[in-house]
């Protein structure tokens, strides 16, 4: 199944991830969702972007899913929570996209990333995404908080050929209180990921006020660099450009007044990764 993006006036492709979309999929009916996400036949995206120099190496096309588990306190993509949310696009369709950049990406050393939302609400079609990349020959990346993990088997995640797992903050009660769930899923992966050497890029979002403790980082930092297969840790600063979105959905948004991190600041969380023997951008 797939959706004619002019029925919507909305083009699947978006300038950027932050273009609020809501209700894309919302004709969908119930059996069809559960289907799909058993079949992974037909998946829900939020959009395509393409030339992202940020989500992996190289150049890359990003898939945006919806439907996530979590509620960071300071998500900017509030709008992706909700599944429905998001396009009905059947994979093949989703991957006839993703071909028309194959050998573009191939000459800049770029690839694919799927991100979201979580990309795992959306297993079966994650995967099926991912081995049409692959018998493509693209470079394959997930953006993922890792809690559903499990959902992979060992032998999907060789279609995946770079994590880039999000660590929140440290601390059980800490991680509750910023998400919304537990931390352990999430360290239990990516303790999986380092047994299968697995590359792994480490983002972490600095937000003042709430995730910048340095003991804190320093636990987080000591945590992977421990597991030996992180390569690289991005420090990416708090910012505001999604509030609009908390405001338009009608959800209280808890950090209006919290300014973005200071240059030093941001410098200085970067230390504290780098004092850990880590990579760091």
């Amino acid at each position: 199944m797939s959706l004619d993006p002019g029925t919507k006036g909305v083009a699947l492709e978006a300038p950027d991830p932050f273009e609020l979309r809501v209700g894309l999929g919302e004709t969908v009916p119930e059996q069809t969702v559960q289907e799909a996400l058993v079949s992974g036949d037909m998946g829900f995206l939020h959009s395509f972007t393409t030339g992202s120099a940020v989500d992996g190496p190289g150049v890359r096309v990003v898939a945006w899913t919806t439907g996530c588990m979590w509620r960071c306190r300071y998500c900017h993509n509030p709008d992706t929570w909700t599944l429905r949310n998001g396009f009905p696009i059947g994979v093949d369709q989703a991957a006839a996209e993703l071909r028309k950049y194959r050998d573009g990406l191939r000459i800049m050393k770029g690839g694919f990333t799927l991100s979201g939302g979580e990309p795992l609400m959306q297993d079966r079609f994650a995967v099926k995404l991912f081995a049409a990349a692959k018998q493509m020959g693209i470079h394959t990346t997930i953006e993922s908080n890792g809690f559903l993990g499990n959902r992979l088997s060992d032998a999907e995640l060789e279609l995946i050929d770079l994590v880039m797992l999000g660590l929140k903050t440290w601390g059980a009660a800490k991680h509750k209180e910023l998400t919304g769930q537990d931390i352990e899923p999430t360290l239990a992966f990516a303790r999986r990921l380092a047994a299968l050497r697995k590359p792994v890029w480490v983002r972490f979002v600095l937000v003042p006020g709430l995730t910048d403790d340095p003991v804190d980082m320093a636990n987080s930092a000591a945590f992977a660099a421990s597991l030996g297969n992180v390569e690289r840790v991005e420090v990416l600063p708090f910012h505001q450009m999604g509030r609009y979105k908390w405001e338009r959905l009608g959800r209280d948004y808890l950090l209006k007044d919290v300014e973005p991190p200071a240059v030093d600041a941001v410098e200085s969380a970067r230390a504290v990764w780098r004092a850990a023997g880590l990579e760091v951008s």
